[in-house]
């Protein structure tokens, strides 16, 4: 399975790609992206740039996380978040729209991976399960997430107990991601 989600991944980022260029013409854009150095940036407009997905460059996975919390990361996870860089991506998961974190630029791996140790270090703190975001809802206090214990991808309120599981697994999590364009 952990072998399979990097190549769910990009195949899910190509149709992503594939509904922008439909719907546009373009690649991606992102306004939130702008002025922030990647090689994913395939040009710029007004205060947007237009990106398309690039091969992660980097030799590390989440070996440090790991070695921070004394932790060892589901390997799915390592994956997923080394496969590529790219743009956040807006999609749905049956009634769950969120933005799918991707990894941008070798800074912004280190950046990510700082996050990652703050936010399990705050569970940890509150005794909860390890769970690794993987996306962000427009609720500042729901995330998705998946758990780093059972695999299982769920909707997690930030800080408490209360979680939903959306799917058994992050490969079919992926499986049953729409893309969702949003200009």
């Amino acid at each position: 399975m952990t072998e399979n989600i990097s190549s769910e991944l990009k195949a899910f980022t190509q149709k992503y790609v594939d509904l922008w260029q439909e719907k546009s013409g373009l690649p991606p854009a992102s306004e939130d992206l702008y002025g922030v150095p990647s090689i994913c940036i395939s040009r710029t407009g007004d205060e947007v740039v237009y990106w398309l997905p690039q091969p992660f460059v980097g030799t590390d996975k989440l070996e440090k996380v790991e070695k921070a919390m004394g932790i060892i990361i589901r390997p799915e996870l390592h994956n997923y978040f080394t496969t590529q860089y790219a743009g956040d991506m807006q999609v749905r998961f049956r009634e769950v729209d969120f933005s799918l974190i991707q990894v941008w630029s070798e800074e912004d791996f280190i950046r990510l991976q700082e996050n990652i140790i703050g936010h399990l270090v705050t569970q940890k703190r509150l005794k909860l399960t390890p769970t690794l975001f993987i996306g962000t809802t427009d609720s500042e206090n729901e995330i998705i997430s998946v758990c780093n214990v059972s695999g299982e991808v769920i909707l997690e309120t930030f800080g408490k107990q209360k979680r939903e599981v959306l799917a058994e697994n992050l490969s079919l999590f992926l499986s049953e991601l729409v893309a969702v364009y949003n200009e």
